[in-house]
Parts: C-alpha cells; structure tokens; sequence
C-alpha cells in the first residue's frame, strides 16, 4: 500500500461518528469469556459468535473497522462468505492483531513484554493478502511498587515502534496500543504520571525508527482511578487528565486517537469519551474516538448464549453500544439513549418469556 493510501486508511478508521470494535482476543482469552458463561469453548461457537457480531445489520454505520485474531480471518459464514467479504460489503475495515502476547520481561518481576517480531515482515505479507489493511500491537504496563521501570518501559515502546514501521513498510497501518493498566489501588494523578511518560517515550521511538506519524492510529488507555483505589476518580475528572495528557505528548500529526476501555464498565467508557468531547471537543487536534472489545461487545456474549432464537436481541445490544459510542464521539451521547435500550431489551425478554411458556 502507497504512502497515500495508508494515509487514507488511517482516516477512514477514524471518521467521525463511527469507531473501531476490537474482536481480536485470543482463542484462550475468548475461551476464559466463554466459560464464565457456560459456554462450550469450541472453535465452532467461537466462529458462530464471530458471524453474529459481523454480520449484525447497520454496524458499518457506527463502525469504521474491527480488528480480528488470526483465527478468525480465515474463518467464514454458516454458509460459507469470508468474514474479511462480510466486512468489506459493510464498508468495515479488515484489521488484525499481530503481536503474539505478553511474557515477563527479564529481571524485572510483574513487569511484562510483548513478543511476535520474530518473522512479522512475512506475517504481515501474508494478512495484507488475505486483505487486511492495518493491524494491532499492545503493549502492556502495570501500577505497582517501584513499577513500571524504566526498562519496561523503553523496551515496550522500542517494541512498537518497530513494530510500526515494519506494518507501513508492508502496507498495513499500525494500532499503536500503550496500555497502562488499571489493575491496582493507584491514583488518577499516579495514572497520569505513568500515561504521560510512556506515551512520551513511544513517540521519542517512533521518530528514531522512521514511523510516519500520519499513517499511525494511536490507542492508549484513559487516564484514570485504578480498579482498588478507594477514591475514584469522577467523569470530568477522567476527562480533563486524559485531554491534557494527551495535549502534551501526542504530536498533532497522528492521524487519530481511539480509546481502549481497559475494562471499564460499557456505560463508563462512554460516558468517558463523551465528556472528552462536550469539554475539549474544538480543542482537539486529532479525531478522538473508540476501539472498544469487551465495552461494546460484552452484552451481546451474554445475551447469545448459543441460540439462535437470541442471535437478534445479542445484534440489538452490540448496535446500541457501538451507536452509544459512536455518539459520545462526536459528544453527543445521553442517558437517554441507555433508557430507551434497557425499555426494548425489557420487551424483548418479555416475549422469549411468553413464547417459552406456550412450549
């Protein structure tokens, strides 16, 4: 792909209105998912759900691009249609995962790095064929005791840069993904201290190793409350640390900043991203939007349940989370909106409930 065509790539994925849906868990992260859930952790009920959620009418309308496991690329419909066709026909984005996990960095205990460079020029040729057109690589930072260090730190962002340069010169535009985790009792200003240099570090790296800013989406955490810190931090709050941190550090040429939800609660992370927006919104100068996973998709996965006879209302709650976000990223999400769906979700359950009794 040329370098115009990455550049425009890159804003496509992030127009306005509409987001990134994250589907590109592992097969054992699903399978965990599954379980929970009582269901079978197969490859056939990880390829149905996969269709379900691809398939879901109008999703392009509030989704720019999904990003996909290896698995699931070369995966196709019940009746046989590529994913990668199903998602081109909605005028989705094919894009793929291609780091290969996390493992503990040497030396450095509940410090963690992220492994696939070995032989990712090939894997990348291979995926561009199979017709994706940009890719994902997150790197994982934890809060503790004395960490993250400065090794961790460094070694994580030389990681992703390289990993970014390697995608553009094989034509896919890279997810740059630096995630401070929000395991942990830390602060929000802790949060923010950790966010600010790790962010300022991945770019110092993506400029030595060549990366064209322009051709790059960055998705970074939010800056906010650990999940165990006693005083949590408010929704303004979350939205004016993460604003600034992002003011400071992320050069105005990356082409768009997509937010993961880290494991927030679906309602929170929107109601985070929106305030970003009411607040800084003609501040901002890049397109702020989602690339949300379990925030979007969470709801349909418990609604599913392996039946066919839930495939609608599971479709119904995936487009209503993608639709809140894709609000809240032009600011313009309400409860409201939360309302309504709880009201339609309500009367679909109602109904499964006559129709199962008359069995």
């Amino acid at each position: 792909m040329s370098s115009l065509k990455l550049i425009a790539t890159a804003k496509a994925m992030v127009a306005p209105g509409k987001g990134i849906l994250a589907i590109d868990e592992s097969n054992n992260t699903c399978n965990n998912r599954f379980e929970k859930l009582g269901i079978a952790p197969t490859e056939e009920n990880r390829r149905t759900y996969r269709e379900l959620l691809l398939t879901t009418p109008g999703l392009g309308n509030y989704i720019n691009g999904a990003i996909l496991y290896d698995e699931t690329i070369r995966q196709t419909t019940k009746d046989g249609t590529p994913f990668v066709k199903v998602m081109n026909d909605a005028g989705i984005i094919v894009g793929i995962k291609v780091d290969t996990g996390v493992k503990g960095l040497p030396n450095h205990p509940g410090e963690k790095i992220t492994q696939g460079l070995d032989d990712l020029s090939n894997r990348i040729a291979e995926y561009v064929k199979m017709g994706a057109r940009f890719a994902k690589w997150r790197a994982v930072i934890t809060i503790g005791k004395e960490i993250p260090s400065r090794d961790c730190i460094e070694a994580n962002a030389q990681a992703l840069a390289r990993y970014a340069l390697l995608c553009q010169q094989g034509g896919l535009v890279p997810i740059v993904e630096p995630e401070v985790l929000m395991d942990g009792n830390h602060t929000l200003k802790r949060c923010y201290v950790v966010t600010e240099e790790i962010l300022g570090t991945v770019f110092d790296q993506l400029h030595l190793q060549g990366v064209v800013l322009e051709q790059i989406i960055l998705k970074p955490n939010m800056v906010i409350s650990g999940k165990d810190c006693p005083q949590q931090a408010s929704v303004p709050e979350v939205a004016e640390a993460t604003v600034k941190c992002l003011l400071n550090v992320v050069p105005t040429a990356v082409q768009g900043v997509a937010f993961l939800s880290g494991g927030q609660s679906n309602e929170l992370a929107t109601a985070h991203l929106n305030e970003m927006h009411v607040r800084f919104g003609s501040k901002l100068p890049w397109p702020l939007t989602f690339s949300f996973g379990r925030a979007v998709q969470q709801p349909a996965l418990e609604l599913w349940k392996v039946q066919d006879a839930n495939v609608k209302a599971a479709q119904t709650a995936l487009l209503h989370r993608a639709k809140c976000n894709g609000a809240a990223s032009l600011g313009m999400y309400t409860q409201e909106m939360e309302r309504s769906a709880e009201l339609a979700l309500a009367g679909y359950r109602a109904l499964q409930s006559q129709l199962s009794s008359q069995d």
